[in-house]
Parts: C-alpha cells; structure tokens; sequence
C-alpha cells in the first residue's frame, strides 16, 4: 500500500516527504508487533535494548556511559532503565570498586534467561518483516538506509 493511501492523502507528495513518512510508519509498525512480543515480560524496547547490550559484555561489567553510547534511542534515560531492571531482579548495580563515581552494571541470569526466550521470538519478528523482500532487496534496503541516515 502506497503512502499516501496509507495517511488517506489527496495531496501529491515529494519523494523526499514520502521517504520520511514511509520510515516513520514503517518504524511504527515494526515497534508496535515487536512491543505485543515484549509486553508478556512486562519490557519496554529500551529495557530489552539495555538488556542485549549487558549480555554482549559477556560477564564483564558495563557502566552507564558504555551503555548510553550503545543505545539505539540515544534519548533513553539509562538510570531509570536500570533502575526499572534491577527491580525485575534482570540486572544487579555495583559501585565500581576503583572509581567509586562509576557505576558498573552486570546481567544476571533472570536476565539472560529472559533473553534466551525472547530470542527465537525476535528472529521470527525479524524473519516476518524480512520476509517481503530477497537477499539483494535486503542488502540494498540496508545500504540506502545506512546512506540515507548519514548527515553531511
């Protein structure tokens, strides 16, 4: 369905007006199937992001900084996620022991095994999208994407 049908439009849009309103709805639409996945975890997107990047530490610790970087949403306010965690027991927080102004994060096994369910989930939300197009048509969607996003 093109754009303009999808926002019931009479108008004649630029394709630079359409390009934008197609991320927008299609990042819509891929966060509201993938929150129906996370909402039986009581987990948000942020949470869940905080979550895969503790894990890709691999039992080292993280600090707030480390995580704030790797966020997809640069915007997160990565405390209150943490905080949000550490109640669901998915993550412990320790004063880092030489530098006491740091904070260090580790993932605990709640927290993994969390994941580990979550996972085969996410590959078929992943997979359920990815679906509509070939290889090629992936590659060059991530290529054109990747370009688009590059601000000169």
């Amino acid at each position: 369905m093109k754009i303009e049908e999808v926002i019931k439009s009479n108008v004649t849009l630029k394709d630079s007006k359409k390009v934008i309103l197609n991320i927008m709805y299609a990042q819509n639409v891929i966060n509201d199937k993938f929150n129906e996945i996370l909402k039986p975890y009581d987990l948000s997107g942020e949470q869940y992001n905080v979550l895969r990047i503790l894990r890709g530490q691999k039992g080292s610790p993280a600090n707030m900084c480390i995580i704030q970087e790797r966020m997809l949403a640069k915007n997160s306010n990565t405390t209150r996620l943490i905080d949000k965690l550490l109640l669901k027991d998915f993550v412990t927080r320790e004063v880092c022991p030489d530098n006491r102004r740091k904070i260090e994060v580790l993932i605990t096994q709640k927290g993994l095994d969390v994941l580990s369910e979550l996972d085969p989930k996410v590959d078929e939300h992943e997979h359920f999208f990815a679906n509509n197009l070939n290889q090629e048509e992936l590659e060059s969607l991530n290529l054109l994407l990747e370009k688009y996003r590059t601000i000169k």
